[in-house]
Order: structure tokens, then C-alpha cells, then sequence
């Protein structure tokens, strides 16, 4: 089988982030064209041995880009086409079925409330996302917080199928030589509080808001993983609050003289997520599989697990001062590395790997015909307990 993942940009983020992790996993052949900004996520999955494609797409309104994105796509002879990102899904999809591929899957990363792809929803993005969105074949949520927020919108709900974000457990396995070492590199005492964040710097994230948390608690420190636009003000905002040496915005990571996030997380003693809009929370996950205590303003990675799943993870309420009342008492305790939950194996991304190409299959797959009065009588195979779910994921539980 043949398959090509189309995505808006390669550049550090969430989506790109875990399509590289994918593709590790995917026990078919795969190939990536990226319509813009072919960066380091691009770089990595080249590294990784998967043929990488800049469209060179100019801008949003650039229909030049869709007939080479058809002529790719022919040339290719791919069996499915899946996209990724608000851009790759209206053009992916329009040029997968002009070039005549039938099995057209698309992941829906970033869909919040208000908000896709951290930017404002508007009637017009939500009108053009819901007329391409027919085109496919199957779409993908990857928290069932998402497929609720589609099926509002009005998708069918035998078209949306929930696969999940997947951690790699391993690579954050809790390491502590990388622990000292870059806790003495940013001079943190036995006794400082580490506070870890991870994301891109977009107001969205609400870094600010546990900015202001963590220097509100007597030697606190923030590790801050992540590049963004908001970087130039959180570092005006820890100068303000005279936290300019308690706040490490440590860049893109990994990153040229940056640790990567499992270095991070190893140096941490709690992970914090201020964002109230997500639409997984995979840095939540990934700070549980490092041992990491963990608090969080929303998450739906962890909210739509049972109870017990996630003991070392808990809810708080998301202005800052709450923030730093949560932090407060675990700034006097002594380090402490749980035990990883059984959240962590939920969300392994194997296991994802395997829900996707169950549903790659279930795509190129034809439906059942009635046949005639001499031929072998032929059953469609049995649809999925609930609407939203893909087939693989039958006995999963969420």
C-alpha cells in the first residue's frame, strides 16, 4: 500500500511533531509533500529514510500549487491519500480526487472551540473546511473531544473516527544523568522548584499566564521548551516581574545548543499546561510517561479516560494565582518521580499506528455489491460499535 501524507508545514509543532513519530510506526510505504516551510521536521523525517516534497506553496489563495499537487499525487499511483492541517486538507483533498485517488483520509490536529490552528473560526473557514471535508473519505479526531466538536459542525458521524495522538514512552523514560546536567547548566539548586512547559510560544498556549505562576512561588523556575511569536513579550513580562533569572526559555527543541524535551522533562519536578483550548494535550501525556507530576488547566487526552488512569495528573483552575497556589506546596516537598500510569500505555503510538492502518485498509477496500445469481455471495463486514469510532478500535478503551 501506498500512501501519501500530505501537510500544510514541516516546521516545529504538535501535528508535525507527531506525523514524524507516525511514520516511524506505519508498516506501509509512506511519502510526505509539505506545502510550505520545509523545516526541521521536514529535515528529521528525510533523516528518519521518508521521501519529503516541498510543494512550494506561496500563500493561502496560491491555486497555482493544486495542479502540482494533482500531477504529484498521479505520478505517485498512491492507494490513499491522508492530509493534515486546515490548508493540506482543502487542497489534499480537491487534488486527491481530481487525480483520481477514491481513499481520502484526513487528520483533524487542531480544532478547538473557538479557535483551528490557533486562529480565530470564522464562518467562511468553517463553510469552505465542511465542503472539502466531503470529498474524503474518512476523517480522523484525535481525541474524542474532537470528534464531538465535528460532529457539531455537522460532519456525519460514520465518516469521523477517533485515533489518538500516540507517546513514544521510551524516549522520555526518566534519565538521570540528563537531570543534573542541565540543571547545572542553568545553575538550579537541589532545592529549586523546576517547572516545566512545552509548545510552540502562541497566546493560545497562556505561557504568560504560568509565567506569572512561577514567579509568584519563592525559588520556582520555569523550563520552557518552545520557540514562537510570544517570546520577545514572555521575556519582557519575567523582566517586569523581576524573574528574569527564574525564566529559561530554552528555544526550538532540540535546536542548536537546545536540550531536547526529554532532557527537559528529566530536569523538571512538575510539568504545567496553562492552555484552556486543546484538543489532545500530548505534552500532558509525555511529562506522565518522564515520571513527571502533572497539572493542567484542560485535557483531553487524560478527560476521556476513566478515573484512576492518571494519577499523577491533576485539573486546576487556570488564572495564575491558582496556578501558583497548585505549585506552592510542591515547592517545599522533596523531588519525587512517580510511577508511569496507565495512561501513558493508552496512548502508546504503536498503538495508533495500528488504528490507522486498520482504517487505510477499511478506506481502499470496496463496499460489498450484490451478486448475481451465480456468484458467490459476498457479507460487508460488520460496522462499528459507535458511530465515531474507526474499526480497529472496537475493544480500545476511552
Amino acid at each position: 500500500m501506498r500512501v501519501l501524507h500530505v501537510i500544510t508545514g514541516l516546521g516545529v509543532g504538535g501535528a508535525e511533531q507527531q506525523l514524524r513519530l507516525l511514520l516511524r510506526h506505519l508498516p506501509v510505504h509512506c511519502e510526505v509533500v509539505t506545502l510550505t516551510e520545509p523545516g526541521p521536521v521536514a529535515a528529521g523525517i528525510r533523516a528518519d529514510g521518508t521521501c519529503v516534497t516541498h510543494l512550494g506553496m506561496a500563500g493561502n489563495r496560491d491555486l497555482a500549487a493544486l495542479p502540482r499537487l494533482v500531477r504529484h499525487i498521479r505520478e505517485g499511483r498512491y492507494d490513499v491519500v491522508h492530509t493534515h492541517l486546515y490548508r493540506a486538507c482543502v487542497y489534499g483533498r480537491i487534488a486527491a480526487r481530481l487525480a483520481g485517488v477514491r481513499a481520502v483520509v484526513a487528520t483533524e490536529h487542531s480544532l478547538g472551540d473557538t479557535q483551528l490552528e490557533g486562529r480565530p473560526l470564522t464562518r467562511g473557514v468553517r463553510a469552505l473546511y465542511l465542503a472539502t471535508e466531503r470529498l474524503g473519505t474518512h476523517t480522523v479526531a484525535v481525541s474524542d473531544t474532537v470528534a464531538h466538536r465535528l460532529h457539531h459542525w455537522g460532519v456525519p458521524a460514520p465518516r469521523v473516527h477517533v485515533v489518538p495522538n500516540g507517546v513514544d514512552a521510551a524516549a522520555f523514560r526518566f534519565d538521570p544523568g540528563a537531570r543534573d546536567a542541565l540543571r547545572a547548566r542553568l545553575g538550579l539548586a537541589p532545592d529549586h522548584l523546576a517547572v516545566a512547559g512545552v509548545g510552540r510560544l502562541v497566546a493560545g498556549k497562556r505561557f504568560d499566564a504560568l509565567l506569572d505562576a512561577v514567579a509568584a512561588v519563592d525559588r520556582a523556575h520555569l523550563l520552557l521548551a518552545g520557540d514562537g511569536p510570544e517570546r520577545g513579550a514572555l521575556s519582557a513580562r519575567a523582566r517586569a516581574a523581576g524573574a528574569a533569572d527564574r525564566v529559561h526559555l530554552l528555544g526550538q527543541c532540540p535546536g542548536p545548543g537546545s536540550p531536547g524535551v526529554p532532557q527537559v522533562l528529566a530536569a523538571a519536578d512538575v510539568f504545567v499546561s496553562a492552555s484552556q483550548e486543546e484538543t489532545f494535550g500530548l505534552a500532558v501525556v509525555e511529562a506522565l510517561a518522564a515520571g513527571l507530576p502533572a497539572l493542567y488547566v484542560t485535557c483531553p487526552a487524560l478527560e476521556d479516560l476513566p478515573a484512576g488512569a492518571a494519577p499523577g495528573a491533576r485539573r486546576v483552575a487556570p488564572p495564575a494565582g491558582a496556578l501558583a497556589a497548585a505549585l506552592a506546596p510542591l515547592a517545599a516537598a522533596p523531588p519525587l518521580r512517580r510511577p508511569v500510569p496507565a495512561a501513558v500505555a493508552h496512548y502508546d503510538v504503536a498503538r495508533s499506528a495500528r488504528h490507522l492502518t486498520a482504517l487505510y485498509r477499511a478506506a481502499v477496500t470496496p463496499p460489498a455489491v450484490p451478486a448475481g445469481p451465480r456468484a458467490e455471495v459476498r457479507t460487508a463486514p460488520p460496522p462499528p460499535r459507535r458511530a465515531h469510532r474507526s474499526a480497529s478500535s472496537r475493544g480500545a478503551h476511552r
